[in-house]
């Protein structure tokens, strides 16, 4: 293919544009200001919780809320252009207001897993060097002990429940604090949310210029997030976006998902919003069409998520495979379906055919699987609505280039495998204060994504399975994705992972971790039914049954914890 042969093009959509102009927004603040002005009186974000006790804000309250975080953190706070500002929470009315009000203050946004241990946030802290964090209370009592190498000198703590009605918000409060105790004392010199909102109200008279004057001097490479990911190489890394990578992503994006209306859409964001896609495509990117975002604080049980169904007409949701598998077997969704929904997006891991064809069946709308990093803001291929092919992971998006390449770095012909390495204007800056591992991952202008991938004729591509987890069984090269979407199929298998262990002379033996949806199911049945749609070398040659299999906060099966559990016994 050649530096400029781009075969995805042929299968856009007659309106969308192949290559996406420079934005009229110079930072992300710019970007929140105007929309909110055009979708001001419409709701912005609703928090579904499990008892019913919801809440929401519109685009004009968001908007107001966040500039009076903004002058908060410049002007009480003190924070520069360019500080950071941790965010560690659920999904919750506050996290839009926090996020969008650190880009109005000119600053950088740090997302944070509100589940990690002290030790995990001390780590993180210390690379990124926040002037403040903004934590949700439930996880604030790890502070202490997460900053005392490293004080945080501004702390900023809401709670899940924050801005909803006043009694809804009382009743939550008392439950979390006295009945099932998950809330502590805060150990620490801090203020309380609706405080620094009003402190920054309070200063906004005072303030002789508006507060643009904040972000005056952003340019659009400049940094806007530190986006932390175990990334291509190992070690926890945060790769530089900028304002620029972001917003071209959300315009990429929005421009590829076609069917959707501005101002009419209902998004389901059961995902975290400090994962990338979910920042990225639910809260920035639906944002920008004017939908309204239904916030799911914290997805398990499934069931948690069975009144925002019930509730409001959602058209749109993205998850991943373990989430779309998991609806498929609740009851209650089975027995009510959503009726309005257009479509959903999968990412994060393979989407397995059999989940993707039970969820069309049960929903009536395609789940349409895509691809991307965190170091690509996230989002590189998308499988176009009507133009969906199984197994695929679709075509680039707009004013996007996508090879694969062989161990030399020399582009693999049409339909072999290579390593996935892309390039575009959403590819991070870099990852921050690790100029060595950016220099093995990016290389020209292009980025190498540690996946092995294919490209047929038309420009759709498949992810074979990533570099690191390919088996080699006696000198055969073996993806787990393969035998995974196999399994999948198999009517007694609720989930599995696959894995290589050491086999002796073999090199490397195949290795499934199952649940059973079936008890009945056995290790035979599983080989047998696997012999008959895989080459031998192919065929677990170990099996285990599990209660469970380990999984990342957005639902993605860890591989890489099966590994290091594994005694490569046979179960």
């Amino acid at each position: 293919m050649s530096d400029t042969a781009r075969p995805w093009e042929a299968c856009y959509s007659s309106n969308v544009r192949k290559e996406i102009d420079a934005l009229p927004y110079q930072s992300i603040g710019d970007f929140i200001t105007a929309t909110a002005s055009v979708y001001s009186d419409q709701p912005a974000f609703t928090v579904c919780m499990t008892n019913g006790m919801n809440g929401t804000l519109s685009y004009a309250q968001i908007d107001e809320m966040s500039d009076a975080l903004a002058i908060y953190l410049r002007e009480s706070a003190g924070l520069k252009t360019g500080d950071r500002v941790a965010v560690q929470m659920p999904n919750c009315l506050s996290y839009p207001v926090a996020a969008m009000g650190i880009f109005k203050a000119g600053c950088v946004l740090v997302n944070v897993n509100p589940l990690y241990t002290a030790e995990e946030m001390a780590k993180q802290f210390e690379d990124a060097e926040p002037s403040a964090i903004i934590i949700v209370d439930m996880f604030a009592d790890k502070l202490v002990e997460a900053t005392k190498g490293h004080p945080v000198p501004n702390i900023i703590v809401t709670r899940v429940a924050e801005f909803l009605p006043s009694m809804p918000k009382a009743i939550i409060g008392v439950v979390q604090k006295y009945w099932d105790k998950t809330v502590k004392p805060v150990e620490m010199a801090h203020i309380r949310l609706p405080a620094a909102l009003q402190a920054g109200r309070d200063k906004q008279d005072e303030i002789n210029t508006p507060i643009q004057h904040y972000r005056s001097g952003i340019q659009p490479d400049d940094i806007a997030c530190l986006q932390y990911t175990g990334g291509t190489t190992g070690v926890s890394k945060g790769a530089m976006l900028s304002h620029k990578n972001i917003l071209m992503n959300v315009a990429q994006t929005m421009e590829l998902i076609t069917g959707v209306e501005k101002g009419k859409e209902v998004a389901l964001t059961a995902l975290p919003l400090y994962h990338i896609f979910a920042f990225t495509v639910n809260f920035l990117g639906f944002f920008s069409i004017g939908a309204h975002n239904i916030l799911i604080p914290n997805p398990r049980p499934l069931s948690n998520l069975k009144r925002a169904f019930e509730n409001y007409k959602i058209t749109w949701m993205s998850g991943v495979n373990t989430l779309f598998n998991g609806l498929n077997n609740e009851l209650w969704f089975l027995d009510s379906p959503p009726k309005h929904l257009k479509f959903a997006s999968s990412g994060g891991m393979a989407m397995q055919s059999s989940v993707a064809e039970r969820w069309e069946e049960i929903t009536g709308a395609p789940a349409l699987e895509g691809y991307g990093l965190t170091e690509t803001s996230p989002v590189l291929t998308f499988n176009p609505l009507g133009k969906t092919r199984t197994n695929s992971i679709g075509i680039p998006l707009p004013s996007t280039d996508i090879r694969c390449l062989d161990e030399k770095g020399k582009e693999v012909p049409v339909g072999e495998a290579g390593e996935l390495a892309a390039r575009g204007p959403q590819i991070m800056l870099g990852y921050w204060k690790k100029p060595d591992e950016t220099a093995k991952t990016m290389m020209g202008g292009w980025l190498l994504t540690g996946d092995i991938a294919t490209m047929d004729k038309d420009g759709y591509f498949r992810i074979v399975d990533r570099k690191k987890d390919m088996i080699l069984v006696s000198g055969f090269n073996v993806y787990p994705n393969e035998i995974e979407d196999v399994l999948a199929a198999h009517p007694s298998v609720m989930e599995v992972a696959v894995i290589g262990v050491p086999d002796g002379a073999a090199g490397e033996a195949v290795k499934a971790f199952i649940v059973k949806q079936d008890e009945t199911l056995t290790t035979e049945s599983i080989r047998s039914y696997c012999k008959e749609h895989l080459t031998n070398y192919k065929v677990p040659k170990l099996v285990e049954f599990r209660d469970e299999l380990p999984k990342s906060n957005v639902g993605k099966i860890l591989r890489k914890d099966l590994r290091v559990e594994d005694t490569s016994g046979a179960a």
